[in-house]
């Protein structure tokens, strides 16, 4: 089986959590464009769901694939978020922002009652940091602001390059919101906690990928199935095979 496969796995089993009439945040990335896919087959079914996109990239898969929206004005409090990461350590501590939506995938996860995050396996990692962390900044001094998460970057031990984050054509990245991503790469962080509250006291800083606290369950697929993850507790289900 593929990685795509695993993804897709993942997306799978989560569904089981979703109950008729939730209120859901809908994450951006390939392994929730899974998700958005599977539920859209609910949906066509009968179910009775309502979702919050998390970007326009997942706005309009939702749409093409007829999952009801709703936004965040409409339905400030949520049920449920499900979503995927670009890194899983073992207390579910998260790096997100691979897909450059990383500010609105962090305000609709703390809007919802719980978060369940879905990957395939290569995504858990015992120390978060071999995966760029991304850094969401205003355009205004982007540069003395890059410059400013690099020297903290230097003062924490990292050795990495800290830079924006350019599309193709060599311009930055733009986020629906506006704003650009620098990726900084900041080595192992041992210490999620001590980075997110000294990247929060950096001016033009409006958030960043290390998602804290906000998950409650991890679904893995990989080669071995479908595990299911708590924070700091490994492995409480065993893994369950893939059809």
């Amino acid at each position: 089986m593929s990685t795509d496969d695993f993804k897709r796995a993942a997306a799978e089993a989560a569904l089981a959590y979703v109950e008729p009439g939730m209120k859901l945040g809908l994450g951006t990335g390939s392994t929730a464009a899974h998700l958005v896919e599977l539920l859209g087959e609910r949906v066509a079914q009968g179910f009775d769901v309502v979702g919050v996109p998390t970007s326009e990239a997942t706005r309009e898969l939702a749409e093409r694939h007829g999952v009801p929206l709703t936004t965040l004005k409409d339905t400030p409090e949520l049920d449920l978020t499900i979503d995927g990461a670009d890194e899983i350590d073992p207390e579910l501590r998260l790096i997100k922002g691979g897909g450059a939506a990383l500010l609105r995938e962090k305000i609709v996860a703390f809007a919802s009652k719980r978060m369940i995050v879905i990957a395939d396996k290569t995504k858990c990692v015992p120390h978060l940091g071999a995966f760029p962390l991304p850094i969401e900044v205003v355009p205004f001094g982007k540069e003395s602001t890059r410059r400013a998460i690099a020297r903290l970057a230097q003062e924490l031990g990292g050795s990495g390059e800290v830079g924006i984050r350019r599309a193709e054509d060599e311009c930055p990245v733009v986020t629906d919101s506006g704003h650009i991503i620098v990726d900084a790469h900041f080595g192992r962080i041992d210490d999620p906690r001590q980075v997110s509250d000294a990247l929060n006291r950096i001016p033009g800083v409006v958030e960043h990928g290390l998602f804290i606290g906000l998950a409650s369950l991890a679904i893995v697929a990989g080669p071995d199935g479908v595990i299911t993850l708590e924070p700091g507790q490994g492995l409480v289900e065993q893994p369950r095979k893939i059809a």
